[in-house]
């Protein structure tokens, strides 16, 4: 294409491209020359924003179709009264201003003094990609890792599932990349950010697939994680970054006259200095939640989303999604994504990290207690789909207390673990037993590692999820005819989807409420709900840190 120029050029969105399934993503460019109106030689530059399948209307007989969006690079002169009508309508808009991880503007305390100190506790997205920006700042920075670097922590995970034997600092929560890397990478979140872009380019940078730049459902696949995260470990230490693998993070070190200032942070491998500390410790580390609360700082308890796995055979949502047809195979493993809304009488539910193809894994990370998860592999091979079906818990649930949600959580968490019989079997539940208040005699098989047992869910949940559950479960039903069937099996506990505590911060400034240089970040602050949205909260927190320096 022609090469552009912006002070002769504009950039429009162009949103609501309909492409028929089974045609080539090439033909998005004639498509939006002709809603747009516009001669070849006038599209200087198209970049694809995203990509979606659109399912309405199937009962009817409407063909599936792609819903395409795009960013288009235009001379300022270029369109016709159609192009200006679209403008003019809001149905063709200007493109959204171009963000980069690097900061312009930078506090006098980086600008005149480049070696600056940074402390990182935690390698998964949050802390990682609060690194990254960092680092491209020239600040030096260290991460601490209390687990091991994924090719030990994958070692140590295939004992974990051939002795069912757990190890406290390395498992399916801790270690390189976080719980993040068990659960097959989902990018897809409901932040809109001008730098999500950003964080998927570093993404495909380090081995990911370029299409997560542009799929709704984008995901990695938990195989090519096991790639991507050292390659995005390789690019941190080009710009100085120093991992330290099986560390803990054992405390704060204050400024004399001055404890609501840090200097450095005390580790299992000795005492760092830092100007400053960013704390990505992920929505399981209630150890450390509760070190940091000794040594002041503040916790308050926050409404979360508990339930369990759904299971079905992943040719039955095949069918229900995609139907029969001859465009259905060109589809791939079928994903769902299902709201029952909250009523005056029950709470709201909804699907959450639903894995086309995949599996469920134990997500845990100590003896006593069980947690499941679901992931997938980039190629969605398994016969098996899985989700998450949670619904919320507030105060009225779990009390008054900052750690009141986390009590409430453990104690499910261990009647669970209890009633699959103490070895990490999961108790389990076909839908209509549930729906009716019977046990499952047999629950037959599950992709779930270590197996199910014989469970009555309807009585290990609280009453209010019971109910929140049967309600979605009937109007899932009504949706996806056949989902509630026989062949659905509930699997639990799905306990940590999101955390269950935040750590108050200011928002301009984000540091942590009552510190100078403490920035809490990502799902164990309470500010985030998944890969993307975690990462994005790393990097926003660093540049805060970068424009506003170190607070008196």
């Amino acid at each position: 294409m022609t090469k552009s120029n912006p002070s002769t050029s504009r950039r429009l969105r162009v949103t609501g491209l309909e492409l028929p399934v089974g045609d080539d993503l090439d033909r998005v460019r004639s498509l939006a020359l002709e809603h747009l109106g516009l001669a070849p030689a006038e599209l200087l530059h198209m970049r694809l924003i995203r990509k979606s399948l659109d399912l309405r209307g199937r009962r009817r007989g409407r063909a599936a179709r792609w819903i395409v969006h795009v960013d288009v690079e235009i001379p300022l002169e270029a369109g016709g009264n159609k192009l200006e009508r679209l403008i003019k309508s809001g149905k063709v808009k200007p493109a959204p201003a171009s963000a980069s991880l690097e900061v312009a503007d930078l506090h006098d305390d980086f600008r005149t003094s480049p070696a600056r100190q940074a402390v990182v506790v935690g390698s998964g997205p949050g802390g990682v990609f609060a690194a990254l920006t960092l680092a491209l700042a020239g600040v030096q920075v260290k991460v601490l890792e209390r687990g091991a670097e994924i090719s030990e922590r994958s070692s140590l995970l295939a004992k974990f599932h051939n002795s069912r034997v757990v190890n406290p600092e390395s498992n399916l929560l801790y270690g390189e990349g976080g719980a993040g890397t068990y659960s097959d990478g989902k990018l897809y979140t409901r932040v809109v950010d001008p730098l999500e872009r950003n964080v998927l380019q570093e993404l495909v940078r380090a081995g990911a697939r370029e299409d997560i730049l542009w799929e709704a459902r984008a995901h990695i696949g938990t195989d090519r994680l096991h790639s991507v995260l050292p390659a995005l470990r390789e690019r941190l230490i080009e710009l100085g970054v120093e991992f330290l693998w099986n560390t803990r993070f054992e405390g704060l070190v204050t400024e004399a006259g001055n404890d609501r200032k840090l200097k450095g942070v005390r580790t299992s491998a000795g005492e760092l200095p830092c100007d400053g500390l960013v704390l990505a410790i992920g929505h399981s580390a209630e150890d450390t939640w509760r070190s940091l609360e000794k040594e002041g700082v503040h916790f308050a308890a926050k409404p979360f989303q508990l339930g369990v796995r759904i299971e079905h055979p992943q040719d039955l949502i095949n069918d229900l999604r995609h139907g029969l047809g001859p465009e259905a195979k060109l589809l791939g493993a079928a994903s769902y994504n299902l709201v029952n809304k909250k009523t005056e009488r029950v709470q709201g539910a909804h699907s959450f990290c639903m894995c086309p193809g995949g599996k469920i894994v134990a997500s845990i990370h100590s003896d006593g207690m069980l947690c499941t998860n679901g992931m997938s592999n980039s190629t969605h091979a398994s016969p098996w789909a899985n989700s998450a079906v949670v619904t919320t818990y507030t105060e009225e649930d779990f009390g008054p207390g900052a750690f009141a949600a986390v009590e409430f959580r453990n104690k499910l968490e261990r009647a669970f673990f209890d009633a699959g019989g103490g070895d990490f079997s999961a108790p389990a539940q076909r839908i209509p037993d549930f729906l009716v208040g019977r046990e499952t005699k047999n629950p037959g098989k599950t992709s779930y590692t270590f197996g199910a047992v014989p469970g009555r869910l309807h009585e290990l949940l609280p009453a209010s999820g019971v109910a929140a559950l049967r309600a979605a479960l009937w109007r899932f039903n009504e949706m996806l005819e056949g989902f509630s069937g026989e062949q659905g099996l509930m699997v639990g506990l799905e306990s940590r989807s999101s955390g269950p505590v935040r750590i108050p911060r200011d928002k301009e400034t984000r540091v942590a409420e009552g510190w100078a240089n403490l920035f809490p970040v990502g799902e164990g602050a309470g500010y985030a709900g998944g890969i993307m949205s975690a990462a994005l909260d790393g990097v926003h927190s660093a540049q805060a840190f970068l424009r506003h320096g170190v607070m008196s």
